[in-house]
């Protein structure tokens, strides 16, 4: 597994110079100074600053916040200069050139130390600058965005986020409470982090004082600029994006609240595997004012926006299929769209309908020496994307439940969750759902996936540990997708409590994952039907299942 992890960091490395190569080969190489800007603590963060050539007086700049070298932005610097505009990019703390040590994002958001604020108001106070600063970058580069909204800087005009966790706790470290495992051991340890940044993650496996300061939602009312978040239904921060563009179009202060731009495709952080599904026109969303945000924002240019859709988002349909619905480009006022809210029981029959069933329930066990493999889905540095699930179904510790063959296309776009009535004979395991487009030739296509840990099912602060035998209620999140289910084809919602390497195995034991050899294996029981009626709840826009 090291070893896959290690190929699939090269070959993302090798991505991004292939990228750079080819911005720099469409413009001239811009001039670059180097300069180190100190923060509030005396430390010095290592800057390359690139004036636009031949404008005179002072203009608007462009941030950029970077954990992989500043080197790596030359194209960047020329779009943004040819657009008018002076473009900054930074060594975080602690990386490259820059001094000090580098600690999760913990010193870029709302802590003692807060190097987006500190560097934003540097800019703003240059003799090149007019005062007004935007920001932009995804990835890493799109969570310091979000971190410095955190801090409210006072000339940070606007900010423009691609595939970004506004919340490290809740959409980068943890997933329901469980250890995204691949994810942050893979980038860690692969970026050459300090090893005590992954121990730091490790060490507080619970919602405390340390992921409040990285939380965006600990902040909105302090964020009052547009922003644009940019994600996908197969991100690995696909959920955190949805969560921002909401959190601040309700909860935002003067100039954020209603102000926000909303971009989702039905792509993944990067490319897909070659065994997912290829989904026509992902990458290119009606929006087209991209090139315009800055220049309403940094140069105070009067244009009404209000005519503009705040949400722009790709409908999947089935591929392959002609004249099958979906695959299109829509918007809509806010996220969601109207839909109707739509309870899907799971039946011991291995059946998912609309009505409730009778009573009953299924078990299984858990084995966390043998977890069921991660297929495709929301990755970072596995394989990615919407693949066929069949090779992890097939197993006898996945519970598999099946709607009838649609008579017509079913449409559902929104948030999906699900609400699970479970027991166990050990103190502690995990859950899992996926949904699954079933096609007419029996493949199980993904379409999304969640967890959720039983110690944390009411509360990710407070852990609880079960009962043998205590029936309890776990909700999980299963993030937003849009999809148009064709006719011919079934829904499937698989339920069972492992999904490795993505998340971390649970030992059972209601110790730390890395426990060694104390493991237990966990009789697992999902109660249906009656009054622990387990569901799935879907935003069905049109169409019945």
């Amino acid at each position: 597994m090291r070893r896959k992890l290690i190929v699939a960091l090269i070959a993302a490395a090798l991505l991004i110079t292939v990228l750079a190569v080819s911005l720099a080969q469409q413009a001239p190489k811009p001039e670059c100074q180097t300069v180190m800007v100190p923060m509030r603590d005396g430390v010095r963060l290592a800057a390359a600053v690139y004036l636009p050539p031949g404008v005179s007086g002072p203009v608007g700049a462009v941030l950029t916040r970077t954990p992989y070298g500043k080197g790596g932005f030359t194209g960047d610097a020329a779009a943004v200069n040819r657009a008018g505009y002076a473009f900054v990019a930074q060594d975080m703390r602690g990386r490259y050139a820059s001094e000090g040590e580098d600690t999760l994002f913990l010193t870029d958001a709302g802590g003692e130390l807060q190097d987006g604020y500190d560097t934003i108001e540097w800019i703003a106070a240059q003799d090149w600058c007019n005062g007004n600063v935007g920001t932009r970058g995804g990835s890493a580069m799109g969570i310091t965005q979000y971190m410095a909204l955190c801090s409210a800087p006072p000339h940070l005009r606007c900010a423009h986020v691609s595939v970004a966790a506004p919340s490290i706790y809740h959409y980068a470290g943890y997933y329901g409470g469980v250890f995204r495992q691949a994810m942050v051991t893979g980038w860690l340890t692969g970026h050459r982090f300090r090893p005590e940044n992954l121990q730091l993650v490790l060490d507080n496996p619970s919602y405390n004082d340390m992921w409040r300061i990285v939380d965006l939602s600990n902040y909105a009312d302090r964020v009052t600029v547009p922003v644009i978040h940019r994600g996908g239904w197969f991100d690995c921060f696909g959920g955190g994006t949805v969560y921002a563009y909401r959190l601040l179009q309700e909860h935002g202060g003067d100039g954020a609240r209603g102000n926000q731009f909303l971009i989702m495709g039905p792509t993944t952080h990067g490319r897909s595997n070659v065994e997912a599904l290829a989904f026509p026109n992902e990458d290119k969303p009606p929006f087209t004012a991209e090139a315009d945000f800055y220049h309403w924002n940094l140069r105070g240019a009067d244009v009404d926006t209000n005519a503009l859709p705040r949400v722009y988002y790709y409908v999947m349909g089935a591929v392959g299929e002609d004249g099958a619905p979906g695959n299109v480009w829509r918007t809509a006022a806010d996220w969601p769209p109207a839909y109707n809210a739509t309870r899907l029981y799971l039946g011991a029959d291995g059946t998912a309908a609309t009505t409730v069933p009778a009573q009953g329930a299924l078990s299984y066990e858990y084995d966390p020496r043998n977890p069921v493999p991660t297929v495709g889905g929301a990755n970072l540095l596995l394989a990615r994307g919407s693949m066929d699930q069949r090779r992890a179904e097939e197993r006898s510790d996945v519970l598999i439940f099946n709607t009838p063959v649609l008579a017509g296309p079913v449409e559902i776009t929104g948030p999906l969750s699900a609400v699970l009535y479970v027991s166990s004979d050990c103190p502690d395991t995990d859950f899992t759902v996926k949904l699954t487009d079933v096609y007419p030739d029996g493949r199980s296509m993904l379409i999304a996936d969640g967890i959720r840990r039983a110690r944390y099912r009411n509360s990710f602060e407070t852990p609880e540990f079960m009962e043998p035998g205590e029936v309890c209620r776990v909700e999980v999140d299963v993030w937003n997708t849009s999809i148009i289910l064709n006719a011919g084809h079934r829904l499937r919602v698989a339920v069972s409590s492992s999904n490795a390497p993505r998340f971390s195995a649970n030992p059972n034991t209601g110790g730390p994952d890395d426990s060694g050899d104390q493991k237990r294996v966990a009789n697992n029981t999902i109660h249906l039907g009656g009054e622990h009626a387990s569901h799935v709840l879907l935003p069905v826009v049109e169409g019945d299942l």
